[in-house]
């Protein structure tokens, strides 16, 4: 299993069972503890984002290596993946603000949608990562530089 891959797809992993502790937190009405998890959930899924976005621009992509009829499956899989993912973090960076704000009538209401949109990013991100890493090897592509220069 290649490292980069492994490490980013854990920081999904470990950023959903924080919101998750957050969720169970904020039931109990531990709002500092709460505050805190979620911030740390948030930081795991930036610096997933960080590592990914590096990734993808020094290395290259990956892509899929399965068995060419599963290639369209596989494809509209990720694109709804990927606009899981930019929802959940759009949605993500609108609560955070709507919590700093001290908004916390809108941030309990958009607050779960958030979380939910972000535990499916998570468990899609896990499956992408099945496919291209441990089920099929995955072809890697040019870096952004190679690919604009040459």
């Amino acid at each position: 299993m290649p490292l980069l891959p492994t490490i980013s797809t854990s920081f999904i992993v470990i950023s959903a069972i924080f919101i998750a502790i957050g969720w169970i937190l904020i039931a109990q009405n531990k709002r500092k503890q709460h505050k805190y998890v979620m911030i740390t959930g948030a930081v795991f899924a930036l610096s997933f984002f960080i590592l990914y976005m590096s990734r993808t621009i020094f290395i290259g992509n990956t892509s899929f290596g399965g068995p060419e009829d599963m290639k369209i499956y596989y494809t509209i899989f990720l694109i709804f993946h990927i606009f899981l993912a930019t929802t959940g973090g759009v949605f993500g960076i609108v609560t955070l603000i709507l919590a700093f704000k001290r908004n916390i009538s809108k941030h309990r209401k958009i607050g779960p949608i958030t979380s939910v949109i972000w535990f499916f990013t998570a468990i899609t991100g896990v499956a992408v990562y099945l496919l291209l890493y441990v089920l099929y090897e995955g072809e890697h592509g040019q870096n952004l530089f190679q690919a604009i220069f040459g």
